[in-house]
């Protein structure tokens, strides 16, 4: 509990360094275009090669369901509540509610982040810091993005720094629903994975394509193979 408390608050902490970074200064589009072609490359990994079979040892009737729950919820919010939304700065005027939309959609992905974290220190430490590695790619990206949306709705840098503790506090709330809850973890896991498996798919991975240069997919492909490599290492 201790162990996932530590690194979720970590991880949310980048949340909120993606706010102060574009409050306080421009952030280069580029280099945050990195960050989330790695971070979505080091996330499939982990919900396909890990998190996914780790749930289906659950139980392999329920967990597909639980990781296709995931998956929709997330599909929902974003295109429902969440009308307007991608990663990277918002460079255009939107519509006051936009902001707040964008915020909810996110504090939905920064939850499940937590409950990613959590449930993988419930599984082994191993998973867990596999999960942790993944998460933390795409945590400064996302306080960017929200805070970005909320300057350009009209509010004000403290209320687009208050949207960035808001994803830190949503992703606090999921490590401690299964900090406290362990056996909550059969759902938790697989339900973060099919969140984890649409983030990357649906969010980061689009975003990555915007760039046509091909260094954005090698960029991917490193992801991919520092996961690939963490792993083989942890195994040794």
């Amino acid at each position: 509990m201790l162990q996932s408390l530590i690194l979720g608050t970590l991880a949310a902490s980048a949340n909120l360094l993606g706010g102060i970074i574009l409050v306080h200064r421009r952030w280069e589009d580029r280099m945050l275009r990195y960050f989330i072609a790695l971070g979505a490359g080091f996330m499939m990994s982990v919900a396909l090669l890990d998190m996914l079979p780790e749930s289906l040892k659950f139980s392999a009737r329920w967990a597909p369901l639980l990781v296709l729950a995931g998956y929709c919820i997330i599909h929902l919010v974003e295109h429902t509540i969440t009308s307007h939304f991608h990663l990277g700065e918002e460079t255009h005027a939107v519509h006051s509610h936009t902001g707040i939309s964008v915020l909810v959609g996110l504090s939905a992905h920064a939850f499940f982040d937590g409950v990613a974290i959590a449930s993988g220190f419930v599984i082994s430490n191993t998973l867990g810091w596999l999960i942790f590695g993944a998460v933390i790619l795409h945590k400064m990206p996302e306080g960017f993005t929200v805070a970005s949306v909320m300057l350009a709705s009209g509010r004000t840098r403290g209320a687009a720094m208050g949207a960035a503790l808001s994803l830190a506090l949503s992703t606090i709330a999921g490590v401690l629903v299964i900090a406290l809850v362990p056996h909550w973890v059969y759902a938790g896991l697989p339900l973060s994975a099919g969140v984890a498996i649409y983030v990357a798919a649906s969010d980061l991975i689009p975003e990555v394509n915007r760039d046509p240069s091909p260094r954005m997919a090698l960029v991917f492909f490193l992801g991919v193979g520092l996961f690939l490599a963490i792993r083989a290492i942890a195994a040794v």
